[in-house]
């Protein structure tokens, strides 16, 4: 509420608000020490709630395209791009949980289950950080930062790939890690 009112008014409001306060304690206590530092705090807030509002980054770019009677844009619908895709995301994570509980209660370390888990994790990592690029930067006003962020994550899926099968295959696994990491 307090940033919606404007600065002279919140400082007026404050000021007059703890003179009331000071008189009340200075009645009281007769102390002038007092008054002094409600009236210190009150302008202090006063201009802490006064600051300019700042946005982190500009204003991206305003472009308009066609007229108001223009009907909207409207993809052709495809089951790819909805159900499929909804329910690929849905299984993957579905099929995470068994397959995180599966080597700690069985207490085997199969190196094929350990890869199916790497595998799922990866996948569904991926697919919930290309939902953040696309929810989060529109590819009609940033289409270049887009197609960036897009390579990126393709890069990072990849890399972290590599480094899971390294991590696999020469060493002692995810499973094992994280039951040492959970016993130490």
């Amino acid at each position: 509420m307090a940033s919606i009112i404007r600065p002279t008014l919140l400082r007026q409001t404050a000021l007059s608000a703890s003179t009331r306060h000071a008189a009340s304690l200075t009645n009281a206590l007769s102390s002038q020490p007092i008054r002094s530092a409600v009236m210190k705090d009150s302008v202090r807030i006063a201009a802490f709630h006064a600051s300019s509002r700042r946005n982190l980054l500009p204003p991206g770019p305003q472009i308009i395209h066609g007229s108001v009677n223009d009907p909207a844009p409207v993809k052709p619908p495809s089951p790819m791009h909805g159900s499929y895709h909804w329910t690929f995301e849905r299984a993957v994570a579905a099929g995470l949980v068994p397959l995180t509980m599966a080597p700690f209660a069985a207490g085997s370390l199969n190196p094929g289950m350990d890869a199916i888990l790497c595998s799922l994790m990866l996948v569904h990592c991926h697919t919930g950080f290309q939902q953040i690029i696309i929810d989060y930067i529109p590819n009609s006003r940033y289409p270049k930062s887009r197609k960036l962020a897009h390579w990126a994550l393709n890069a990072a899926t990849v890399l972290v790939g590599v480094g899971l099968y390294e991590f696999e295959t020469n060493d002692i696994g995810v499973t094992e890690t994280i039951k040492r990491v959970w016993k130490a």
